[in-house]
């Protein structure tokens, strides 16, 4: 039995506790790209109350470049409704990018066309595997004297 407990501790009790105890070892650095398309959620309004009233939001859309190295280009900025449908294209050529550098593009709440299920498609590219860039919205309105705020993080849906 001593034989087994030893087998059990060297083989699977050490192994199993080291990502536990070691966190870092897990860690495979910065996601690298050369490109991507991104979904990035917005909403123009969200409902509030039981009668369930629109409440208007600003959108700012966020690209920032987070290589120290690199400059990206941005080929497109589109603005989606909540159907699906193109709404508008932010951007008519594409846009560099240098680096630790950002861009923004604001939705103003008066603009309900998006809905509250708006977004935006953002594709960018590099020429070489860079730090991918940080693509956020950040939706904030005011009525009366309340405030809200939050944010969305774009998500991946080609490279």
């Amino acid at each position: 039995m001593n034989g087994l407990a030893s087998t059990l501790r060297n083989k699977i009790i050490i192994p199993a506790i080291i990502p536990l105890l070691f966190p870092c070892l897990l860690w495979a650095g910065p996601d690298l790209s050369d490109g991507q398309t991104l979904y990035v959620p917005a909403y123009s309004h969200i409902y509030i109350g039981h009668k369930a009233t629109p409440y208007m939001l600003t959108v700012t859309l966020s690209i920032r470049n987070i290589d120290p190295g690199s400059s990206i280009t941005i080929s497109a900025v589109d603005y989606y409704g909540t159907e699906g449908k193109l709404i508008r294209r932010l951007i008519e050529a594409p846009l560099t990018l240098k680096p630790m550098s950002s861009t923004r593009y604001v939705i103003p709440a008066p603009d309900k066309t998006g809905g509250s299920g708006a977004n935006f498609i953002v594709k960018w590219s590099a020429t070489g595997k860079i730090n991918a860039p940080i693509v956020e919205t950040i939706m904030i309105g005011t009525q009366s004297q309340q405030g809200i705020s939050f944010t969305s993080r774009g998500q991946a849906i080609k490279d």
